[in-house]
């Protein structure tokens, strides 16, 4: 055991690291975690006064920790999904546009959902991949603890990598029930829209344009 200097929390010699970030786990050290992350749970509702008799409440410690483990977080501890990148056999040079990807994420400040939609656009280069794949893409980064800015640059980074796109969009909206349930409690029609633009969408006022009005245009 080792203690944070900073504020002497105790923490495990397992590696820690970013709440966005990715570190794959094999399905047994997950297992373990969702039991350890159960008792942890348990301690947190008897804090909170719940009575553990209670019907309602007796088998939450353990649908917490399967939902934070396999569900919610579990971008954190899964490989990538498996992406086949196709030839751009035609010279398609037009832009190709995914809308309406579910977003469900977590805010890394409250643990709040982040729940929205993200579009992405992109202009091939050598490379295209089948559209569904991005549905893929974007599930696998939410699925973590983060705030929205650093999950649209996240998508976009990987998205060129794989591509090397001519140019590239993502947009994501999205509510953030950190700001609507709590705090300044909002009004639950309140979003939050960050753009990530690279290429030409980044350089070309007539293209990243075109590119907006097509998501809006749904």
């Amino acid at each position: 055991m080792t203690s944070s200097s900073n504020n002497n929390i105790v923490t495990s010699n397992a590696e820690l690291f970013d709440s966005n970030c990715n570190r794959p786990m094999s399905v047994e050290d997950r297992a373990v975690m969702t039991q350890q992350l159960q008792q942890k749970f348990v301690e947190i509702l008897e804090i909170l006064r719940i009575n553990p008799q209670d019907p309602n409440s007796a088998d939450t410690p353990r649908r917490l920790a399967k939902m934070w483990t396999n569900e919610l977080f579990v971008g954190r501890f899964t490989e990538p999904p498996p992406i086949t990148v196709f030839p751009n056999r035609k010279n398609v040079d037009e832009l190709v546009v995914s809308n309406g990807i579910k977003v469900l994420s977590v805010c890394s400040h409250h643990w709040q959902p982040i729940v929205g939609e993200c579009y992405i656009g992109y202009v091939p280069s050598d490379k295209v991949i089948g559209i569904s794949k991005f549905n893929r893409i974007v599930d696998w980064f939410s699925r973590r603890g983060q705030v929205q800015e650093e999950l649209g640059q996240m998508i976009a980074d990987y998205i060129e990598q794989m591509l090397q796109p001519v140019s590239l969009g993502v947009v994501i909206r999205a509510k953030h029930y950190c700001m609507i349930s709590r705090g300044v409690q909002a009004h639950e029609s309140a979003q939050m829209i960050t753009s990530v633009m690279r290429g030409a969408l980044a350089t070309n006022t007539a293209s990243r344009m075109e590119f907006l009005s097509l998501i809006e245009s749904r």
